[in-house]
């Protein structure tokens, strides 16, 4: 078990690191929406493979970081929806 988990949890920082980069990737090449949103969307699935899926729920799921939730959430949505610019700054 301890390597399966050493597994996913390598996993996720892959993950993490490739949503970093398109992240990066995407707003150096003028907030490219598919870059960023592919970004966006590898980030959150790395930290779901390093900290579990329960845990990030309660992280952002918490009372006190509900505004700041909603705000990257709608960001992420907003970016989806191939409006970047206004999406990052959601975000």
């Amino acid at each position: 078990l301890p390597s399966a988990l050493q597994f996913s949890t390598g996993i996720g920082v892959g993950l993490v690191g490739f949503g970093l980069f398109f992240l990066l990737f995407g707003i150096l090449l003028y907030f490219d929406s598919v870059l960023l949103a592919f970004g966006n969307l590898l980030f959150l699935s790395g930290l779901v493979f390093i900290i579990g899926f329960r845990r990030t729920f309660t992280f952002f799921f918490q009372r006190p970081k509900l505004k700041g939730t909603s705000f990257f959430l709608g960001g992420l949505v907003v970016v989806l929806m191939r409006w970047p610019i206004l999406g990052m700054l959601l975000e």
